[in-house]
């Protein structure tokens, strides 16, 4: 890419809402425009950086035997009755007629629909385990967007959907799942942990969430200084000042705690049987017996990756890019572009490194 082709409309002042220092650099570099609130454009330099990460997390999810798929953001909302959820949810689910007076919901999250895919086939349980994923816009009407594309109410995310005969394939899937997201993790560069969580309003009976560690983030995480042990403090149901937690020994009797904060970036369930008995997600065994299909389900922030990687990586001179998502490898300051000779010489150079599959920025 050429610097005088390339369209990246920087400014000089924070925006007056901007609380993190990734909203800052975002919107200075001209990454993302504010449409709405919590609804953002995002311009070349921050697309660049946010399809890196896409294409890092499809590579993970395809290695690992995971199927793309894509589904509609419209969903309809007799799906999300017959799950329960259209009650429960709560008023983050934004709710609309069509002209024809049928309700429907745009999506937060995908399990209604996937298991409408599902039931629709006659799935033998030979064919299983099946794990589909998509890479899409989500909508959840925040009710106080924040943070630029770190909390917004229009979102990209990856989700994956595994089904299984029974519980312990359900598990195999699921460490299948988690192994795809360590190695995505590991690929892009970030320093992160896999903690113990709740499963909020997706449900089901296991649940771990991959933070990035920054200084920033929402969520304090309690993590052992000499095991694998780690935890959100929300599951430690902790009733004093959590902040307490700090040097106490770990649950696991293998050192002491070291309370950090976090971003959420990731989050994976174990659903069981949730929503395949409500919506009759089954399927036959092998003695023709009749049995609800075992599900789990795998969230990727993608969007909020890209912010989690700023506040990790930054400076007071801006944005440190790991080298996997940073949107140009090498820049080529070209000292007199007036020169036929130095021109000549820095497109050289230009076209040997892009040849080489760096992604080249030349300052004519």
């Amino acid at each position: 890419m050429y610097f005088s082709k390339l369209f990246v409309p920087t400014t000089r002042q924070d925006p007056s809402d901007a609380e993190l220092i990734s909203h800052k650099l975002m919107v200075r570099s001209g990454m993302i425009k504010k449409t709405a609130a919590g609804i953002y454009n995002w311009l070349p330099l921050g697309y660049k950086v946010l399809k890196k990460v896409e294409n890092i997390v499809r590579k993970n999810l395809d290695g690992f035997g995971a199927q793309e798929i894509l589904m509609p953001m419209v969903q309809p909302a007799e799906l999300w009755k017959e799950s329960l959820r259209f009650d429960q949810y709560g008023k983050e689910l934004l709710k609309f007629k069509d002209r024809s007076n049928r309700d429907f919901v745009l999506g937060p999250t995908h399990e209604e629909i996937i298991c409408e895919i599902f039931r629709s086939y006659p799935i033998s349980y030979k064919e299983l385990p099946i794990n589909l994923y998509q890479i899409q816009t989500k909508f959840r009407d925040e009710i106080r967007p924040r943070f630029g594309v770190m909390r917004s109410r229009e979102f990209l995310m990856k989700d994956a959907y595994s089904f299984d005969i029974d519980e312990k394939d359900m598990e195999k899937s699921y460490e299948n799942m988690k192994e795809a997201y360590i190695s995505t993790f590991d690929d892009i560069g970030l320093d992160y942990r896999i903690v113990k969580a709740d499963a909020g309003n997706i449900g089901g009976d296991v649940s771990e969430e991959f933070h990035i560690i920054a200084n920033s983030g929402e969520d304090l995480l309690a993590i052992c200084d000499s095991s694998d042990f780690a935890a959100n403090v929300e599951v430690l149901e902790y009733e004093k000042d959590p902040s307490e937690l700090d040097g106490k020994p770990s649950p696991d009797g293998k050192g002491k705690l070291v309370i950090k904060r976090g971003i959420e970036v990731g989050h994976i369930f174990q659903l069981g049987q949730k929503y395949s008995e409500k919506m009759s997600v089954s399927i036959k065994d092998s003695s023709g017996q009749g049995i609800d299909v075992f599900m789990g389900c795998y969230g990727i922030g993608i969007s909020r990756i890209v912010a989690a990687a700023i506040e990790q990586n930054h400076d007071d001179r801006g944005i440190i890019w790991p080298y996997a998502i940073a949107p140009f490898h090498v820049n080529i300051i070209c000292l007199d572009p007036k020169k036929d000779e130095v021109l000549k010489e820095c497109e050289s150079v230009y076209q040997i490194l892009k040849d080489a599959g760096h992604d080249v920025l030349l300052d004519d």
